[in-house]
C-alpha cells in the first residue's frame, strides 16, 4: 500500500512536464515569444514573416509512462501447530462407604375376620312335562332285484418252444515260473554311549524372616451426646387480680432451648500391627551333573537274493451248443354271463305320535346365611437396620493433557504486480529559431533572448 501512494503523484508531475513541452511545440513554436526573431518582436510585427523564418524541424521529447511489472516478494506466513503436553495434577475423589444404622418402623399387621350375614334368595323349581304330537312321515321301503349281464373274460395260456444258443466254456491251467526276489537280512547290535544328566539334590537352609502380624485391641471412646431442641417453660408468678380480688397464677413463658444428651462410651476394636521374626526352613534344589551309560541298538541290513516258484493261471475258451425251453403266453376271449344286483326304493305314509318335553318353573323364597370377611389392622414396632452412605475423600494423581497452540513462521514467495515509470522518446515538430540555438549553445545568446523578453 505504501508503494502505491507515490504513483499518482509521479504521474501528475510527468503529465504537467509533457504539457509544457507540448505547448512549446504548438503552432511551430509561435507560442514562445522569446524564441521569435527580433524583427518580429515589435508591436506591429509580421506574423507571416516570422512563420516563414521558422523552418520545420523535429525535436526528441522524452515522456514518462506507467508500465505494469510483476515481481516476487517473500511474505511471512504463520502456521498454527497444536501439541499436547502432559500435566500431572491431583484431584480429590470421594469413595462411598456404608455404615449400619438402626431405625424403628411401625409394621401393620392385617387380620381377616368373618361375620355371619343372612340374606333371602328365590330358589327356582323346574318340572319337565310331556305333550303328544302327531305327525305324518314317509317311510322308505328298499327291495333288491337282479339282472343278467354278459361280458368277455380273457383266458391266458403258457406254451414253450425250443431255442438253441452257443456258450463259451473257460478252461483254466496253473503254471509256474522262477522269480528272483531281493530281501534284506536285519542284524541288531547293542552299543553304549556316555550321557550327562542334571540331577537336582535338595539342600535345606534355615533363615530368619520378618513377618507382619498384629492383634485386635479394644479401645474405649467417649462420644458426645446428640443435640436437639426442647421446649422449656419458665416458672410462673402470682399476681393480684382486681376484678376477682384474689391472686391469680400466671404461667411462665415457653421457649425452645438446645439440649445435649449426656456423652456415652463406646468400645471398638483397633488392629495393632507388629513385626515378628520367625525362623523359616527353606529347601532348594541344587543341580548336579552325573555321567551314565545309555544303551542304544544299531540295525544293520544285508541284501540277500532268493529264487522261488511263482504260480500263474492261463485261461482258454471252447464253444458249446445248448438247447433251452423259452416260454410264451397266448390269450383267447371267453364270453360269460353273471347276475348283477340292484336296489329299488318306494315310500309309504305312516302316522307317528311322539312326546315333546317342555319345562315349567316355580319360585320359592329361602333364607340363607353366609360368612362375610372383613380385615382388621394393628401396628407392631420393629427394629430394622439400613446402610447409610457416607463419603471418604482421597487424593488421586492423574495425568492430563494440555493443548498448546503455537504459531510457526515460514517464508512464502508471493507474485505481485506494481506500476513502474518508464521513459520513452518521440519526435515532435519545432521551429529553427536563434533562441533554440541559444539554448543549445549556451550563455552566448543570452542577450538577444533577454532583449526579446524585455521588448515583449
Amino acid at each position: 500500500m505504501r508503494h502505491n501512494l507515490w504513483v499518482p503523484l509521479l504521474a501528475a508531475c510527468m503529465a504537467m512536464a509533457s504539457a509544457a513541452e507540448t505547448e512549446a511545440g504548438l503552432f511551430c513554436g509561435s507560442g514562445r515569444f522569446r524564441c521569435c526573431p527580433l524583427d518580429t518582436c515589435g508591436t506591429m510585427g509580421d506574423y507571416c514573416n516570422a512563420r516563414v523564418n521558422c523552418g520545420p524541424s523535429y525535436k526528441t521529447v522524452r515522456e514518462t509512462i506507467m508500465c505494469t511489472e510483476t515481481y516476487n516478494e517473500c511474505v511471512t506466513v504463520y502456521d498454527t501447530c497444536v501439541e499436547k503436553t502432559p500435566v500431572t495434577c491431583q484431584r480429590v475423589v470421594y469413595d462411598t462407604h456404608y455404615r449400619d444404622e438402626c431405625y424403628t418402623v411401625r409394621k401393620p399387621v392385617y387380620k381377616t375376620c368373618y361375620r355371619t350375614q343372612c340374606y333371602t334368595v328365590r330358589v327356582p323349581h323346574y318340572k319337565t312335562c310331556y305333550r303328544c304330537v302327531t305327525q305324518t312321515i314317509r317311510k322308505p321301503v328298499y327291495k333288491t332285484c337282479y339282472r343278467t349281464v354278459s361280458y368277455c373274460r380273457p383266458v391266458y395260456k403258457t406254451c414253450y418252444r425250443n431255442q438253441c444258443y452257443t456258450v463259451r466254456i473257460p478252461e483254466y491251467k496253473t503254471c509256474y515260473r522262477n522269480v528272483c526276489v531281493r530281501s534284506c537280512k536285519v542284524d541288531y547290535k547293542t552299543c553304549y554311549r556316555d550321557v550327562c544328566q542334571t540331577v537336582f539334590r535338595p539342600v535345606t537352609t534355615t533363615q530368619c524372616v520378618p513377618v507382619q502380624c498384629g492383634e485386635w485391641k479394644t479401645v474405649s471412646e467417649t462420644v458426645p451426646g446428640e443435640c436437639y431442641e426442647k421446649c422449656v417453660q419458665d416458672p410462673g408468678t402470682f399476681c393480684y387480680d382486681e376484678n376477682s380480688c384474689c391472686c391469680v397464677y400466671k404461667p411462665g413463658q415457653t421457649r425452645r432451648v438446645m439440649v445435649q444428651d449426656p456423652p456415652r462410651t463406646i468400645c471398638r476394636k483397633v488392629w495393632c500391627p507388629k513385626t515378628v521374626n520367625k525362623t523359616v526352613t527353606c529347601t532348594r534344589m541344587v543341580p548336579e551333573v552325573k555321567t551314565c551309560k545309555v544303551p542304544y541298538t544299531v540295525c544293520v541290513r544285508t541284501p540277500v537274493c532268493e529264487t522261488k516258484q511263482v504260480p500263474y493261471t492261463t485261461c482258454t475258451y471252447r464253444c458249446e451248443t445248448r438247447t433251452r425251453q423259452v416260454p410264451y403266453t397266448t390269450c383267447c376271449m371267453v364270453r360269460e354271463c353273471k347276475q348283477v344286483p340292484y336296489t329299488t326304493c318306494t315310500y309309504t305314509c305312516e302316522q307317528v305320535c311322539r312326546k315333546v318335553p317342555y319345562t315349567t318353573c316355580t319360585y320359592t323364597c329361602e333364607t340363607r346365611t353366609k360368612q362375610v370377611p372383613y380385615t382388621t389392622c394393628s401396628y407392631t414396632c420393629e427394629t430394622r437396620t439400613r446402610k447409610v452412605p457416607y463419603c471418604v475423600p482421597r487424593t488421586v494423581c492423574e495425568t492430563r493433557y494440555v493443548t498448546n497452540v503455537k504459531r510457526i513462521p515460514r517464508q512464502v514467495s508471493v507474485t505481485k504486480t506494481r506500476c513502474v515509470p518508464k521513459t520513452v522518446c518521440r519526435q515532435i515538430p519545432v521551429c529553427n529559431d536563434p533562441c533554440d540555438a541559444c539554448d543549445v549553445a549556451g550563455p552566448a545568446c543570452a542577450a538577444p533572448c533577454d532583449t526579446c523578453d524585455s521588448v515583449n
